[in-house]
């Protein structure tokens, strides 16, 4: 059975930056975020993850991360995470 994850990233050079991703191969992605390979964080990197959370369906995973990424679910990472 696979998971899906999302996570939350901090930047190491810049701890106030954040990002929100959903994977289905966190070690993978992480690296690929490490490596410059995803526009969004490359300017930031390197990346440590803050959280991650499994979830056994995809659509459950994608909702958590669209919450994430609004506001309310920026103030519930920042207070939670």
């Amino acid at each position: 059975m696979s998971f899906h994850y999302v996570y939350i990233l901090r930047s190491v050079a810049n701890p106030d930056r954040h990002y929100v991703g959903l994977t289905d191969d966190l070690q993978e992605r992480l690296g690929k975020h490490n490596a410059g390979e995803v526009t969004h964080t490359a300017k930031f990197k390197p990346w440590v993850i803050k959280t991650a959370n499994a979830f056994r369906e995809r659509e459950r995973a994608a909702e958590f991360e669209r919450y994430l990424k609004s506001g309310s679910g920026r103030a519930f990472a920042r207070k939670h995470f």
